[in-house]
Protein backbone atom coordinates (compact mmCIF):
# COMPACT_ATOMS: atom_id res chain seq x y z
CA UNK A 1 0.00 0.00 0.00
CA UNK A 2 1.57 3.41 -0.87
CA UNK A 3 2.52 5.61 1.91
CA UNK A 4 1.79 8.76 0.00
CA UNK A 5 -1.51 10.41 0.70
CA UNK A 6 -3.80 11.66 -2.11
CA UNK A 7 -2.43 15.13 -2.22
CA UNK A 8 1.21 13.92 -1.78
CA UNK A 9 0.30 11.96 -5.05
CA UNK A 10 -1.16 14.82 -6.89
CA UNK A 11 1.65 16.99 -6.22
CA UNK A 12 4.34 14.47 -7.14
CA UNK A 13 2.14 13.73 -10.47
CA UNK A 14 1.88 17.76 -11.43
CA UNK A 15 5.42 17.93 -10.98
CA UNK A 16 6.22 15.66 -13.63
CA UNK A 17 4.13 17.17 -16.26
CA UNK A 18 5.28 20.46 -15.71
CA UNK A 19 8.88 19.01 -15.93
CA UNK A 20 8.54 16.28 -18.82
CA UNK A 21 10.18 18.18 -21.87
CA UNK A 22 11.56 17.09 -25.35
CA UNK A 23 15.39 16.93 -25.01
CA UNK A 24 17.80 16.52 -28.05
CA UNK A 25 21.00 16.62 -26.17
CA UNK A 26 22.31 13.86 -24.23
CA UNK A 27 25.67 12.93 -22.87
CA UNK A 28 27.08 9.31 -23.56
CA UNK A 29 26.80 8.45 -20.49
CA UNK A 30 24.61 5.00 -20.30
CA UNK A 31 21.72 5.36 -17.80
CA UNK A 32 21.36 1.98 -15.45
CA UNK A 33 19.82 -1.28 -17.08
CA UNK A 34 17.28 -1.34 -14.45
CA UNK A 35 16.24 2.11 -15.46
CA UNK A 36 15.72 2.18 -18.70
CA UNK A 37 13.56 -1.77 -17.71
CA UNK A 38 11.58 0.43 -15.73
CA UNK A 39 10.76 2.71 -18.33
CA UNK A 40 10.15 0.01 -20.06
CA UNK A 41 7.76 -1.37 -17.60
CA UNK A 42 5.66 2.32 -17.42
CA UNK A 43 5.11 2.13 -21.23
CA UNK A 44 4.04 -2.12 -20.68
CA UNK A 45 1.43 -0.58 -18.14
CA UNK A 46 0.02 1.82 -20.99
CA UNK A 47 -3.88 1.45 -22.38
CA UNK A 48 -3.58 -1.04 -25.70
CA UNK A 49 -5.14 -1.21 -28.72
CA UNK A 50 -7.66 -3.33 -29.89
CA UNK A 51 -5.39 -5.96 -31.54
CA UNK A 52 -4.45 -6.80 -27.89
CA UNK A 53 -7.66 -9.61 -27.95
CA UNK A 54 -5.50 -11.86 -30.16
CA UNK A 55 -3.60 -14.50 -29.11
CA UNK A 56 -0.12 -13.01 -29.97
CA UNK A 57 1.60 -10.82 -27.58
CA UNK A 58 0.37 -7.90 -28.22
CA UNK A 59 3.70 -4.90 -27.57
CA UNK A 60 7.33 -5.55 -27.67
CA UNK A 61 10.33 -3.63 -26.92
CA UNK A 62 13.73 -3.36 -28.50
CA UNK A 63 16.03 -1.60 -26.97
CA UNK A 64 19.44 0.02 -28.94
CA UNK A 65 22.80 0.98 -27.67
CA UNK A 66 24.81 3.62 -28.55
CA UNK A 67 27.67 1.97 -30.18
CA UNK A 68 25.88 -1.03 -31.48
CA UNK A 69 25.49 -2.87 -34.39
CA UNK A 70 22.07 -2.84 -34.74
CA UNK A 71 22.27 0.94 -33.67
CA UNK A 72 24.55 1.91 -37.04
CA UNK A 73 21.82 -0.41 -38.52
CA UNK A 74 18.74 1.62 -37.63
CA UNK A 75 20.20 5.22 -37.66
CA UNK A 76 20.97 4.03 -41.59
CA UNK A 77 17.32 2.64 -42.41
CA UNK A 78 15.71 5.44 -40.82
CA UNK A 79 18.40 8.34 -42.28
CA UNK A 80 17.55 6.30 -45.78
CA UNK A 81 13.30 6.32 -45.57
CA UNK A 82 13.64 9.91 -44.19
CA UNK A 83 15.55 10.59 -47.66
CA UNK A 84 12.82 9.22 -49.87
CA UNK A 85 10.09 10.95 -47.90
CA UNK A 86 12.05 14.62 -47.97
CA UNK A 87 11.82 13.62 -52.14
CA UNK A 88 8.70 12.91 -52.45
CA UNK A 89 7.60 15.70 -50.33
CA UNK A 90 9.63 18.28 -52.70
CA UNK A 91 8.29 17.14 -55.55
CA UNK A 92 4.94 16.92 -53.91
CA UNK A 93 5.14 20.74 -53.47
CA UNK A 94 6.88 21.65 -56.58
CA UNK A 95 3.38 20.59 -58.48
CA UNK A 96 0.66 21.99 -56.14
CA UNK A 97 1.02 25.62 -54.54
CA UNK A 98 -1.03 25.27 -51.89
CA UNK A 99 0.08 22.16 -50.66
CA UNK A 100 3.35 23.81 -50.78
CA UNK A 101 1.87 26.36 -48.38
CA UNK A 102 0.84 23.63 -46.13
CA UNK A 103 3.58 21.46 -45.73
CA UNK A 104 6.83 23.76 -46.06
CA UNK A 105 7.26 23.76 -42.53
CA UNK A 106 7.53 20.53 -41.93
CA UNK A 107 10.35 20.57 -45.44
CA UNK A 108 12.35 22.80 -43.30
CA UNK A 109 12.57 20.63 -40.66
CA UNK A 110 13.18 17.72 -42.68
CA UNK A 111 15.67 19.44 -44.60
CA UNK A 112 17.52 19.89 -41.61
CA UNK A 113 18.09 16.29 -41.05
CA UNK A 114 18.85 16.14 -44.65
CA UNK A 115 21.61 18.74 -44.23
CA UNK A 116 23.25 16.82 -40.77
CA UNK A 117 22.81 13.57 -42.18
CA UNK A 118 21.30 11.89 -39.62
CA UNK A 119 17.73 11.22 -37.37
CA UNK A 120 18.12 12.90 -34.23
CA UNK A 121 17.82 10.32 -31.15
CA UNK A 122 19.07 7.44 -33.54
CA UNK A 123 22.55 7.32 -31.98
CA UNK A 124 22.80 10.52 -30.42
CA UNK A 125 21.66 9.31 -27.37
CA UNK A 126 23.51 6.26 -25.51
CA UNK A 127 19.26 4.25 -25.97
CA UNK A 128 16.90 3.76 -28.85
CA UNK A 129 14.33 2.20 -27.74
CA UNK A 130 11.51 0.56 -30.39
CA UNK A 131 7.98 -0.28 -29.11
CA UNK A 132 6.00 -2.04 -32.07
CA UNK A 133 2.00 -2.27 -31.55
CA UNK A 134 0.38 -5.76 -32.93
CA UNK A 135 -1.76 -4.41 -35.92
CA UNK A 136 -5.50 -5.28 -35.67
CA UNK A 137 -8.90 -3.39 -36.30
CA UNK A 138 -9.87 -1.05 -35.88
CA UNK A 139 -6.15 0.53 -36.53
CA UNK A 140 -5.75 2.16 -33.55
CA UNK A 141 -1.78 1.09 -33.30
CA UNK A 142 -0.45 4.65 -32.85
CA UNK A 143 -2.75 6.13 -30.33
CA UNK A 144 -2.02 3.07 -28.94
CA UNK A 145 1.65 3.54 -28.64
CA UNK A 146 1.26 7.38 -28.04
CA UNK A 147 -0.13 5.90 -24.30
CA UNK A 148 2.96 4.14 -24.19
CA UNK A 149 5.25 6.42 -25.00
CA UNK A 150 3.77 8.97 -22.45
CA UNK A 151 3.97 7.00 -19.59
CA UNK A 152 7.57 6.09 -20.86
CA UNK A 153 8.17 9.88 -21.16
CA UNK A 154 6.88 10.66 -17.67
CA UNK A 155 9.08 7.80 -16.48
CA UNK A 156 11.91 9.00 -17.69
CA UNK A 157 11.49 12.43 -16.23
CA UNK A 158 10.68 10.81 -12.44
CA UNK A 159 14.20 9.26 -13.21
CA UNK A 160 16.02 12.60 -14.01
CA UNK A 161 16.57 11.19 -17.51
CA UNK A 162 16.28 13.04 -20.67
CA UNK A 163 13.44 12.07 -23.45
CA UNK A 164 13.20 12.72 -27.26
CA UNK A 165 10.31 11.17 -29.31
CA UNK A 166 11.53 9.08 -32.62
CA UNK A 167 8.64 9.51 -34.91
CA UNK A 168 10.54 8.99 -37.62
CA UNK A 169 10.32 5.31 -36.73
CA UNK A 170 6.94 5.13 -37.54
CA UNK A 171 7.87 4.90 -41.23
CA UNK A 172 9.91 1.92 -41.19
CA UNK A 173 7.06 -0.28 -40.24
CA UNK A 174 7.29 -2.20 -43.79
CA UNK A 175 11.03 -1.77 -44.18
CA UNK A 176 12.23 -5.71 -44.54
CA UNK A 177 15.70 -4.40 -43.20
CA UNK A 178 14.26 -2.84 -40.18
CA UNK A 179 11.89 -5.72 -39.31
CA UNK A 180 14.20 -8.03 -39.90
CA UNK A 181 16.44 -6.36 -37.74
CA UNK A 182 13.95 -6.75 -35.01
CA UNK A 183 12.90 -9.76 -35.83
CA UNK A 184 9.21 -8.99 -36.94
CA UNK A 185 7.57 -9.44 -40.24
CA UNK A 186 7.08 -6.17 -42.04
CA UNK A 187 3.55 -5.02 -42.23
CA UNK A 188 2.01 -6.41 -38.85
CA UNK A 189 3.01 -4.55 -36.56
CA UNK A 190 3.03 -0.58 -36.15
CA UNK A 191 6.14 1.43 -34.50
CA UNK A 192 7.42 4.06 -32.96
CA UNK A 193 10.15 5.05 -30.68
CA UNK A 194 12.24 7.58 -28.38
CA UNK A 195 15.68 8.21 -27.04
CA UNK A 196 16.60 7.80 -23.92
CA UNK A 197 19.55 9.31 -21.38
CA UNK A 198 21.15 11.71 -19.41
CA UNK A 199 20.15 15.22 -20.66
CA UNK A 200 23.78 17.95 -21.54
CA UNK A 201 20.77 20.64 -21.63
CA UNK A 202 18.81 22.49 -19.43
CA UNK A 203 15.41 23.57 -20.62
CA UNK A 204 13.18 26.49 -19.82
CA UNK A 205 10.11 25.84 -18.39
CA UNK A 206 7.01 25.38 -21.17
CA UNK A 207 5.13 29.06 -21.75
CA UNK A 208 1.61 27.74 -22.35
CA UNK A 209 -1.95 29.28 -21.65
CA UNK A 210 -3.40 29.42 -18.89
CA UNK A 211 -6.38 26.32 -18.39
CA UNK A 212 -8.99 28.93 -18.32
CA UNK A 213 -8.17 30.70 -21.90
CA UNK A 214 -8.20 26.98 -23.13
CA UNK A 215 -11.52 25.51 -21.99
CA UNK A 216 -14.87 26.06 -22.21
CA UNK A 217 -17.88 24.61 -20.19
CA UNK A 218 -20.90 23.51 -22.31
CA UNK A 219 -24.62 23.74 -20.75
Amino acid sequence: MSKETPNQKNIIFDQMIIERRSHRRFWQEFPSKKDILSIIDAGLHAPFAAASSTKDYFRRFFVLKMGSKSMTTAAVLIFEEVSKIISKLELAMENDPQFRGQAIGFANRLAIIKKIGKVPGVGTAPYFIIIAEKKGFPRVEQQSLAHCLENMWLKATALDLGFQLVSATAQLADNPSFCAMLGINPGEWALNGCAVGYSAEELSPSILPSVDEVTSWLE
